[in-house]
């Protein structure tokens, strides 16, 4: 029977995107794998969240299911071969935000 708890995680895992703050609830969290809500969910920040859960060797699976869009959340679910799912989740949108801010440079180094 899996735990179930009710979690906010703090940042980096608090993404702002088209001025609002996409937030992650924990809603079941076991040895290999998590469920997180999202609140506030931005789509153009969550497929790439995927993607670079999709690429990190110890991630078996990640997906994110939408459910029924005036009643359900977002839910966001990683399973792991190795480690802890949170490490992963939060390792991927660590690398995320920093893609992010090497293109930002990148562009206000170009463009002034």
């Amino acid at each position: 029977m899996p735990i179930m708890q009710a979690a906010t995680f703090m940042n980096p895992l608090s993404i702002r995107g088209n001025s609002r703050i996409m937030e992650f609830k924990l809603i079941e969290k076991k040895k290999d794998s998590i469920r997180v809500e999202i609140l506030d969910a931005d789509e153009t920040l969550i497929n790439p969240l995927l993607h670079e859960l999709l690429q990190d060797k110890n991630v078996q699976n990640a997906r994110y299911t939408t459910g029924h869009p005036q009643l359900d959340k977002p839910v966001l679910t990683v399973i792991v071969k190795d480690g802890k799912p949170q490490a992963a989740l939060k390792k991927a949108a660590k690398a995320l935000a920093n893609q992010y801010l090497e293109t930002r440079q990148l562009v206000e180094k170009q463009l002034g």
